[in-house]
């Protein structure tokens, strides 16, 4: 009897430890470590080549610089190529975003949604705007969080769904493939708040910058207008503290005079 009741001790234990091994992470918890993967502790410039392919258009491509603080989420976004874009340009200072177009010399106050430069890529893909505050854990009917494990192509991954929880993000409902091992992020897909997936994203390759990173090559799938797709790479990126008078509207002007 004895020996009966301690191999019934150490079966229990071994399926108590398998079960503990196999208990997922929260979505809080994910969130938070994409966030301290992306937050950036020095001030970061660089140079972005957005390829954008439209469907019956061909291809077009958008150079621009890049210029980014995270301390006060501010950034600035300057077209340099092609002539038509040249001197156009983005800036986020706060929770203030803007447009400035050269022909006009105006600004325009726009959401984090809107699409530069006309490509898939959004003004979200060049900030530094905490996942923990725009997103909550989605759930099922019976309150489990939606959060399971899986692999994406020979990779594990945790397959993550949130929701907004701010009226300004991009879209309400998101899929996240999140790798296991360091946290970063490889696939993500948007959808309407009804359910129709409108864009998938794959993060193709990432740089490190002082224990943190950047995704440095992306691939932005247009799925309600097949056959759009926007490619983003990232080069030449410097670390150097920026000056605060590149954050302001008055920089942008001068820089199309």
């Amino acid at each position: 009897m004895k020996r009966f009741a301690t191999a019934s001790i150490m079966i229990a234990a071994a399926l108590a430890g398998t079960a503990a091994a196999q208990q997922l992470p929260a979505i809080g918890t994910i969130l938070k470590k994409l966030d301290d993967n992306y937050s950036q502790t020095t001030d970061i410039s660089a140079r972005v080549a957005l390829t954008q392919q439209k469907a019956g258009q061909g291809v077009k491509a958008i150079d621009l610089l890049y210029y980014r603080r995270d301390s006060d989420q501010s950034f600035l976004i300057v077209m340099v190529a092609p002539e038509s874009e040249k001197g156009n340009g983005y800036l986020r200072v706060g929770d203030n975003f803007w447009m400035y177009r050269r022909n006009t010399r105006t600004f325009q106050h726009i959401n984090r949604d809107e699409n530069i430069g006309g490509t898939n890529a959004k003004g979200e893909n060049f900030e530094d705007r905490k996942l923990v505050d725009l997103y909550a854990p989605a759930t099922d009917s019976a309150g489990r969080e939606l959060v399971s494990r899986g692999q994406l192509g020979q990779i594990p991954v945790y397959r993550v769904e949130v929701k907004g929880k701010v009226s300004d993000v991009d879209y309400p409902k998101k899929l996240f493939w999140v790798r296991q091992d360091n946290f970063l992020m490889l696939k993500e897909q948007d959808f309407t708040s009804s359910g129709t997936l409108m864009q998938t994203s794959y993060m193709l390759k990432y740089t490190e910058i002082d224990g943190h990173y950047v995704p440095v090559k992306q691939l932005f799938i247009d799925e309600f207008e097949q056959g759009n797709k926007t490619a983003v790479e990232i080069s030449d990126i410097s670390t150097a503290k920026l000056g605060d008078e590149l954050f302001t509207k008055a920089y942008l002007e001068n820089l199309s005079k």
